[in-house]
């Protein structure tokens, strides 16, 4: 049961993410925590990720993401916007979704901004 609007935990989220905080990260993933990749591979578990999310900081020191929209869908919330690698690839267009549980990210999902996915998560 969420106790305040999935957005704000997302949003949140993403904060983390943008500041590198491992800490905060941490704090908000559950126990069983799943990311997804665009290609669609797993990482399964907090202690997993918050390794990886070490890890990817650590090849990526200028990763940030930017949202345009923000959607929520019950415990779902979609993100539309691009994610910022280096001055060499500053837009990379994307969508995420984030299954929010007792407040927590349960998932972190990204996907490729195609026309596909755009119809999939009904934007127009």
């Amino acid at each position: 049961m969420n106790t305040k609007d999935p957005k704000l935990t997302a949003l949140q989220f993403n904060e983390y993410i943008n500041n590198h905080d491992i800490e905060g990260l941490s704090r908000l993933m559950t126990e069983d925590h799943t990311f997804i990749d665009r290609k669609g591979e797993v990482d399964k578990g907090k202690e997993s990720m918050t390794k990886g999310w070490i890890e990817f900081f650590e090849n990526f020191p200028y990763y940030k993401n930017t949202f345009n929209r923000v959607e929520s869908r019950g415990n779902v919330v979609i993100l539309f916007g691009y994610a910022y690698w280096s001055d060499k690839n500053k837009y990379d267009p994307a969508i995420w979704t984030a299954r929010i549980e007792n407040d927590l990210v349960a998932e972190w999902r990204i996907y490729e901004d195609t026309v596909e996915n755009r119809k999939r998560f009904k934007i127009t």
